[in-house]
């Protein structure tokens, strides 16, 4: 049975980010908040991924870069397939990724033990 997932309704950034998210902060905004809203919130184009869905124990680092490299079928939200970002390099998506994973742990967001 799918699990029906609700966008997040307040996500706060780091006050203090490091060099490598700071860097994936500014690709992030280049070529991900335009479906995936500023700050991973979330738009009506593309799922939020500061949510707890996304915590490292349910979609680890190379899932993200998945995702970005090959495109990714709809699973988890009814926003339809995400096609391949080429554009995104793989040093840019490294940062995107640290910037990612900072704020979802600004907002509580950790590994937990994946249940299935």
């Amino acid at each position: 049975m799918r699990r029906e997932v609700q966008e997040p309704s307040h996500i706060v950034e780091p006050a203090t980010l490091s060099p490598a998210a700071t860097a994936g902060k500014v690709a992030y905004e280049a070529n991900c908040a335009g479906c995936h809203g500023q700050i991973g919130a979330g738009t009506d184009r593309g799922p939020p991924l500061v949510h707890v869905i996304y915590h490292p124990g349910h979609h680890a680092n190379g899932a993200f870069y998945v995702a970005v490299k090959s495109g990714v079928r709809q699973h988890h939200w009814r926003f339809g397939n995400m096609p391949p970002q080429p554009q995104v390099s793989d040093p840019q998506l490294q940062t995107i990724i640290r910037y990612i994973r900072e704020v979802q742990q600004a907002n509580g967001i950790t590994a937990e033990r994946h249940g299935g």
